[in-house]
């Protein structure tokens, strides 16, 4: 017994001393703090994550190493970060948490992970009895973590978490289909507040570990995003609009609205109030009807990029499909769109696609031409063809396509979509 209270206390001190680097211990006042973060051999002032690390370790949430150093490239295991979140003094408490029923953790964490599990970080019934708390935690799991915690805070965060559940994540492992369900929500709630983001490789790194300058960024972020109303935040509204209705249009500009009935040309059977709307959502993933016969086409995803607007009011999507600096003419919106074809002939060339809508918005003739679109991996119509020709060789496929919407009095069209269900979608331009 007196081995193992040797061993539970030697791993505090592990943690809490001078050898790791969670602070926690009685009598480490904000001075020696700051004094310790101004010191720290390995983060020079131009470390992208200095300032957060100063904060951090001025707040207690960290310590320096013996030997001068931070280690900010070092990984933090589970219980570690549960001890952190622990301690965020502003995090509420459910009224009713989940158990602790981990059987693996050890006994100086004990306490912060039920405290986590109270403050509705960890949520013990979505694992198998065991934590694993020693291991070190992952980009996916910190993700899944933190919007937990922002759905005690805030109902509609969680709400969040549920209206992205069908958009598209703006992080390579989506494009290329490599995004777990178990991850995927919490992935784009956090991108979508600018919690988290990808790398220089456009991958979120769902298993790449966190790092302990990454976990110093994370928590000065967390607190932002904890105080700031989801409905404030761009980029998670354009992921929830896609989630729920397929488009971002809405939150990209407000000049389209339902097409008046005198300028829509409807067959003698159909009611204007009973076929017309301007909710994407009801031609969304529906087979739509197309002027010449070669497929069935539907649209899965619609994506509007507006290149004149200032840096803090880019779309989200931007990075994903446009190089930085592009610019079209004023007036005019990218527009990219994802389909999905069934072709129904023997064969099918990329012009006989583009024939499908007649449309300079919904253009299924190319996909993006962008460089950070490629870097993302995104389907394309060339991924289809054969090698010497623009002949598709599948019957089946999915890919992104780029149009431009006019957005101005003199060019902008009535835009129609009918499904062969007979519902239209259909919108115009409004000053």
């Amino acid at each position: 017994m007196r081995r193992k209270i040797i061993s539970s206390l030697t791993a505090f001190a592990l943690l809490t001393g001078g050898i790791a680097g969670i602070a926690g211990t009685v009598g480490y006042s904000s001075a020696k703090a700051a004094q310790d973060a101004s010191n720290f051999k390995d983060v020079p002032a131009s470390h992208w994550g200095a300032t957060a690390i100063y904060s951090a370790v001025e707040q207690g949430y960290f310590k320096g190493y013996t030997d001068g150093t931070f280690k900010p490239g070092a990984p933090v295991t589970k219980a570690e970060m549960a001890s952190i979140l622990a301690r965020l003094t502003d995090q509420p408490e459910l009224p009713t948490p989940e158990p602790n029923n981990f059987t693996d953790v050890p006994e100086w964490a004990k306490s912060s992970v039920s405290t986590a599990i109270a403050k509705g970080f960890i949520h013990p019934s979505s694992y198998k009895g065991k934590l694993d708390a020693q291991a070190p935690l992952s980009r996916g799991e910190m993700a899944v973590w933190l919007t937990q915690g922002l759905s005690v805070v805030n109902s509609d965060y969680r709400q969040a978490l549920s209206d992205v559940t069908n958009t598209v994540i703006p992080a390579k492992e989506y494009f290329t289909g490599k995004l777990a369900d178990s991850h995927k929500n919490a992935i784009a709630v956090a991108l979508g507040t600018g919690l988290m983001s990808v790398a220089n490789d456009k991958t979120f790194g769902v298993y790449r570990t966190t790092t302990r300058a990454e976990v110093a960024v994370l928590i000065a972020g967390y607190a932002s995003t904890a105080q700031t109303k989801p409905s404030d935040i761009q980029g998670l509204n354009e992921l929830r609009q896609v989630g729920l209705t397929g488009t971002n249009l809405s939150v990209i500009t407000k000049s389209f609205h339902k097409t008046p009935e005198k300028k829509i040309l409807l067959s003698s059977n159909q009611k204007y109030e009973d076929v017309v709307t301007d909710d994407f959502s009801f031609v969304r993933n529906k087979d739509i009807v197309t002027l010449t016969n070669y497929a069935d086409l539907k649209i899965l995803n619609w994506i509007i990029v507006d290149t004149h607007v200032s840096n803090d009011k880019r779309s989200i999507y931007y990075p994903v499909f446009v190089d930085e600096g592009a610019k079209l003419q004023s007036g005019r919106h990218f527009s990219f769109v994802e389909f999905k074809l069934n072709i129904k002939s023997e064969s099918m060339s990329q012009l006989q696609a583009g024939s499908l809508l007649g449309s300079a918005t919904f253009n299924p003739l190319f996909s993006p031409r962008s460089k950070v679109f490629l870097s993302y991996g995104g389907p394309k119509i060339s991924d289809y063809f054969a090698k010497t020709k623009a002949i598709f060789i599948v019957k089946n496929p999915v890919y992104w396509s780029e149009g431009l919407l006019h957005a101005n009095s003199t060019t902008a069209r009535t835009l129609t979509l009918e499904t062969k269900g007979g519902t239209v979608f259909s919108i115009n331009y409004t000053d």
